[in-house]
């Protein structure tokens, strides 16, 4: 295939992805399977990519992080997934700190984003409610004012980052009569806070190391100052703002997902041989292939252009939602079809396609279910 160059990329983007490459190979890649089983990858991992710049490497300096463009946070996407390794929640951390970045006055700045670069503090948002998906006009996780604190009650459920975070942003009403404009994010300190509590990692069919939790809240006192903002009610649109970005990152590690488990099928195909031929020379195979091939360039030029967009603060709603569902889409496509062409050995946990295969159905879900995409997409028709 012809080496393909992503026209946001620099030297200083090359030099970057080749000292990620190097870390995640040396020291996320062998602890890959055993964060699988256990559900979780261990703290001391987090700060590990913090010391090598990993986390926050957007955010600017003087907050802790690396003073980059998305680019450098979208290289790190790309790697984890060319290692299949979906148990490092990141792409969260990335999401919450650029939440603090755009919206956090500056001692809220301040205090949280040194840390989540330095790997100390690990984010999670809290936004799915047990009845309440999509639909975030209908939480009913409530924030009530009493002096100088908001006692919080409700639960969430599916948090990525739930297990081991000890910084969440909290999707909360604090004013449940005004509807969306009664919105509120709450960033919430759990260490050690009387009335929180959560589960283990939840048992899912993909993604099996990332640490999915339900998290409790019961009469949990939180400080008014953290309030993300400082200001009440803007929490709705806060969340809408960035969601484009959100979606992105889900559509950046589906390509990059596309791309590794094509290229690592295209290898096993040239050596696994059928009737005394590589399985590659039949016709089923190099169609199959080449289709993937094809809807994987497509999706990369797209997926290129949508970051071009972000870092150039014009990214919408629509576009970001489009590359969300058909990144996604295309992800679990090259997935089934992948797997199908390893035969029974796909069907096995211990080849890395059937992780990639399982690792991506969730994908058209979470971020805004594809269904949801859609209607959004064809708002603007």
């Amino acid at each position: 295939m012809n080496a393909y160059r992503s026209p946001w990329m620099t030297e200083d983007h090359d030099m970057y992805r080749d000292g990620v490459r190097k870390f995640l190979e040396s020291e996320f890649l062998p602890q890959r399977e055993h964060w699988v089983e256990q559900g979780y990858p261990e703290k001391e991992y987090w700060k590990k990519a913090g010391e090598m710049g990993l986390l926050c490497p957007d955010v600017p300096a003087e907050y802790g992080g690396g003073g980059g463009d998305f680019g450098f946070d979208v290289i790190t996407y790309e790697e984890l997934l060319r290692l299949c390794i979906s148990s490092f929640g990141n792409g969260i951390q990335s999401i919450v700190a650029h939440y603090i970045v755009k919206y956090g006055t500056e001692e809220q700045k301040h205090r949280w984003l040194p840390g989540m670069a330095s790997g100390d503090i690990i984010t999670s948002i809290a936004m799915t409610e047990p009845g309440t998906g999509s639909d975030l006009q209908s939480i009913t996780t409530k924030a009530v004012r009493d002096g100088d604190e908001y006692v919080l009650n409700g639960s969430k459920i599916f948090i990525t980052n739930g297990y081991n975070a000890n910084l969440v942003c909290v999707v909360c009403k604090t004013d449940p009569s005004e509807g969306a404009k009664g919105v509120s994010l709450l960033m919430c300190e759990v260490d050690d806070l009387k009335g929180f509590s959560r589960n283990k990692p939840l048992k899912k069919v993909g993604m099996k190391g990332q640490d999915t939790c339900e998290l409790f809240f019961d009469d949990c006192r939180i400080p008014v100052e953290n309030i993300l903002g400082g200001e009440e009610g803007q929490g709705f649109y806060q969340l809408m703002a960035q969601l484009p970005r959100e979606r992105l990152i889900i559509g950046v590690g589906a390509i990059a997902a596309v791309e590794a488990v094509l290229e690592q099928t295209i290898e096993y195909t040239k050596e696994r041989k059928a009737f005394k031929k590589p399985l590659i020379d039949f016709q089923n195979t190099k169609f199959k292939l080449a289709e993937i091939a094809t809807e994987a360039k497509i999706s990369r030029v797209f997926i290129d252009y949508c970051i071009g967009e972000l870092q150039e603060d014009r990214l919408d709603n629509e576009t970001a939602s489009m590359a969300k569902w058909w990144c996604s889409e295309k992800q679990f496509e090259a997935a089934h079809q992948c797997l199908q062409l390893h035969g029974g050995y796909g069907y096995m946990m211990e080849y890395p396609v059937a992780h990639y295969f399982a690792d991506s159905r969730v994908q058209m879900i979470y971020g805004g279910s594809n269904e949801i995409m859609k209607e959004l997409i064809s708002r603007s028709l």
